[in-house]
């Protein structure tokens, strides 16, 4: 089993050697593992992976040879939550009926449609076409589907067709003390580095001391500033809505760059950047911060790095207006010309799989924005955005 493991790591481009698998025998046959799996994996991990990026590599062979040992001892039982049993009654349609559901033929036509619905509705509607209610293809309410409606009274996004969202909808902070899963975000991460000595002298300069002792004959202790990444990075982090299935690697990304740049302030936006940007999610409606203000503030030595699925509909990209949650008086195509026009350095990085972008409008049309700087977030995506933030 363990020659398996050896050879494993070997196919699948790990440098181990044979000095390195005798070393883990050796700590085996002194029960270090102490027959825990968990152990084991950590004893392994520590005795065959010496560079931090093939780390990925050896949990994925360690899963292939290693599956199964770590058993559950029972499977817990439970009741199906109530939330399951109702919406079973939410009517879910097939791809060949979603095709047939017309869309009323863009934004100003389905604005003008709903201010109709609004004035002409008295009661309460389900399964229907046309009224605002639930569970139908009409193209107001809830819980239903049209390919291009106005979301009102839904907890969350289902199919993700919606071009407005009609409800209050509260959004929680990234976790920057999030523990990483793994170090491959911080090896990527490091190749945006600029380091540089500033601020108080509090280092041992140990070559410049020698040379003035032997230069004076006494002890002469020479100190320098301590050295440290000196590259200033903006991050700008979409929340809320289809990101909320990609919160963990964005708590992964933001706790390594908390810990690599030294200096960097970050903000959240929703979908597309607008006139205002703010710092707490639970605070974003009262404590916001106008993006104009950003541009002043920071100057155009920062790095900009944008984090998000840009999976919305492309009225919020291209229209005034055009915002799920809010009437922004200028497109969110203007605001992304000019913080790329002020800062030449800026990269956008997408969650969603490279493969799946050119299914969604919206992707290409930021991408377009972006001027082509836009990265897959990837161990490889992340290396290639950091080399171009470092050009």
């Amino acid at each position: 089993m363990f020659i398996t493991f050896f050879t494993e790591l070997k196919s699948a481009g790990i440098p181990v050697s044979l000095r390195e698998y005798l070393t883990l025998m050796e700590a085996l046959d002194k029960d270090l593992a102490e027959k825990s799996v968990e152990d084991f994996y950590y004893l392994a991990r520590l005795t065959l992976v010496k560079d931090e990026s093939n780390l990925d590599k050896f949990d994925r062979v360690f899963g292939h040879v290693f599956k199964g040992l770590d058993l559950m001892s029972e499977v817990a039982t439970t009741e199906i939550p109530e939330e399951w049993l109702r919406r079973l009654a939410e009517k879910h349609l097939s791809e060949e009926e979603k095709a047939q559901i017309e869309a009323l033929g863009g934004f100003e036509k389905l604005m003008e449609t709903l201010r109709e619905r609004l004035k002409e509705q008295q009661k309460r509607h389900q399964g229907g076409n046309k009224w605002i209610g639930t569970a139908g293809t009409s193209p107001f309410g809830a819980y239903g589907y049209n390919p291009e409606g106005v979301r009102i009274g839904q907890h969350e996004s289902r199919h993700r067709r919606a071009v407005k969202v009609w409800d209050k909808r509260e959004f929680k902070d990234l976790d920057d003390t999030q523990l990483l899963g793994t170090r491959n975000i911080q090896v990527a991460l490091k190749r945006l580095r600029n380091f540089a000595r500033t601020g108080a002298a509090e280092e041992l300069d140990l070559d410049d001391t020698i040379r003035a002792t032997a230069h004076k004959g006494l002890l002469d202790i020479k100190m320098r500033p301590e050295r440290h990444n000196a590259v200033k990075v903006l991050l700008f982090f979409d929340i809320g809505g289809s990101m909320d299935d990609h919160i963990r690697v964005c708590e992964e990304l933001f706790s390594a760059a908390r810990s690599e740049f030294k200096v960097m302030e970050h903000f959240y936006f929703h979908n597309c950047l607008y006139e205002y940007v703010w710092k707490e999610n639970r605070r974003r409606h009262t404590e916001r911060m106008p993006t104009m203000d950003v541009l002043h503030k920071y100057p155009a030595d920062y790095k900009i790095i944008f984090v998000g699925d840009a999976s919305m509909s492309p009225y919020e990209i291209a229209y005034p207006g055009g915002s799920v949650e809010h009437w922004n008086e200028e497109a969110g195509a203007d605001w992304m010309q000019r913080i790329t026009g002020l800062y030449k350095s800026a990269v956008w990085l997408n969650p969603v799989r490279q493969e799946h972008w050119h299914y969604t409008h919206s992707i290409q049309m930021l991408n377009e924005l972006m001027e082509g700087r836009m990265f897959p977030m990837t161990v490889e995506g992340l290396t290639d955005a950091m080399k171009e933030l470092a050009r």
